[in-house]
């Protein structure tokens, strides 16, 4: 397994796997995004789903209830204290059959208590990211749309996986929107 490098991410993306792409890193005045030495900054669409518990309910996994959270489109999203909220990803992924994904979040976010959740993208997996981000501050927090949220580092297999998400039909294969639990 070894980890891909700036060269290999612009050829890929040359070839859809990131859409849209900036093939530079962004910083001026935003929280950075776009390619770096060894991965991409995506960046946070401006779509979110605040979780709240104004209607007293429980999150359940299997039984999830749009009652959790109440949605919010804007340039800015204020966290509450102790909670967290649902972003999607502006870019567009394909990964490749050999390559899986780890996400890490920024640490502009990390500095100021904001934890950034990310599972990994598995071989043949595209969509939207679902992105969670948590607040464990005891104060209401920004976010920004349209900015870097997390790196995405890519691996590459020595070997081809057996069974992709693709072959696997994962249900959150595809996703287009920001997508809440399945069961």
């Amino acid at each position: 397994m070894s980890i891909k490098s700036d060269k290999w991410i612009i050829e890929q993306a040359k070839n859809g796997m990131i859409e849209p792409f900036a093939d530079r890193q962004v910083r001026q005045g935003v929280i950075s995004y776009g390619v770096s030495s060894y991965g991409y900054d995506m960046c946070i669409a401006d779509e979110f789903k605040i979780f709240t518990n104004v209607n007293n309910t429980v999150v359940d996994p299997k039984n999830f209830s749009e009652k959790n959270y109440v949605d919010f489109r804007g340039d800015v999203c204020i966290i509450p204290p102790n909670s967290f909220v649902l972003a999607k990803s502006v870019e567009y992924f394909r990964i490749p059959r050999n390559i899986l994904t780890v996400c890490v979040g920024k640490s502009t976010y990390a500095r100021c208590g904001l934890i950034v959740n990310v599972t990994p993208f598995e071989p043949e997996w595209e969509g939207y990211v679902t992105i969670e981000i948590s607040n464990s501050t005891p104060i209401p927090a920004k976010i920004y749309a349209n900015e870097g949220i997390a790196q995405v580092l890519f691996f590459e297999s020595d070997e081809e996986c057996l069974v992709s998400y693709a072959d696997k039909k994962g249900k959150y294969q595809k996703q287009t929107g920001l997508t809440p639990p399945k069961l």
